[in-house]
C-alpha cells in the first residue's frame, strides 16, 4: 500500500507541478489557444490563473516534501485534499462550460488525489 501511495504521489506531483508552472508562465490567451482542454481559462481572470496554477504548484510540492524531508509530513494528505477541492472546483467549471468529455479527466484526479489522502489519512499516515 505505502508503495502504491508513492507511486501515486508522485505522479500527482509531476503532473500539477508541469500543469502549475505552465499555468504560471504562460499568459491566457495562449493557453486558451490551445486547444478546448484550455478554454476554460477565459471563465478567468489572468491573474486567477496564475493563482490556481500557484495552488498547483504549492500542492504538488506538499505532496512531497514534507514527507520526504521529514518535516510537518501531515502536510501530505493536507495537499491531497488541497487537490481534491481544487480538482472538484474544475470539474464544475467544466460542467457549467458543457465540456462534458473533460470532467471524467477531473474527476480522475480527485480520484487518485483523494486515495492519496485517505491513505496518508488512514492505514500508511506519517503521523506518529
Amino acid at each position: 500500500m505505502n508503495l502504491a501511495l508513492w507511486i501515486v504521489t508522485g505522479l500527482l506531483a509531476a503532473a500539477f507541478l508541469l500543469g502549475g508552472a505552465f499555468k504560471v508562465i504562460t499568459p491566457k490567451e495562449k493557453i486558451a489557444a490551445g486547444g478546448s482542454s484550455g478554454r476554460w481559462v477565459e471563465d478567468f481572470s489572468e491573474g486567477g490563473v496564475k493563482a490556481i496554477g500557484a495552488l498547483e504548484v504549492l500542492a504538488a510540492a506538499g505532496l512531497v516534501l514534507p514527507a520526504v524531508l521529514d518535516i510537518a509530513p501531515v502536510l501530505v494528505p493536507l495537499a491531497a485534499l488541497g487537490l481534491v477541492l481544487l480538482m472538484l472546483g474544475a470539474a464544475a467549471t467544466r460542467i457549467r462550460r458543457h465540456e462534458t468529455k473533460l470532467v471524467m479527466v477531473d474527476l480522475a484526479y480527485v480520484a487518485l488525489a483523494a486515495f492519496v489522502a485517505w491513505g496518508r489519512f488512514g492505514p500508511e499516515s506519517f503521523i506518529g
